[in-house]
């Protein structure tokens, strides 16, 4: 990991097209400004978590669950 030390106004670039910059550090907390593509997709650090969390969990598919879908499948092929 790489640590850096900034000031408010002070920021670093992450490759050619990022620009991360401070904009105000008061009571404990840090404001951050984040310039970058409108392609590239930013997510705080806990909705990244949660939105990984929940696709593994809509990936994990259980025998029983798959048992009930073919026989919908059949089902509706009658």
């Amino acid at each position: 990991m790489l640590v850096l030390s900034r000031k408010a106004g002070e920021g670093f670039l992450i490759g050619d097209d990022i620009i991360i910059k401070i904009i105000e550090a008061k009571g404990g907390a840090i404001r951050i400004g984040i310039e970058a593509p409108r392609d590239r997709k930013i997510y705080r650090q806990e909705v990244y978590d949660k939105i990984k969390e929940q696709n593994v969990a809509a990936a994990h598919w259980e025998s029983l669950d798959l048992d009930a879908l073919s026989s919908k499948i059949v089902t509706r092929k009658k």
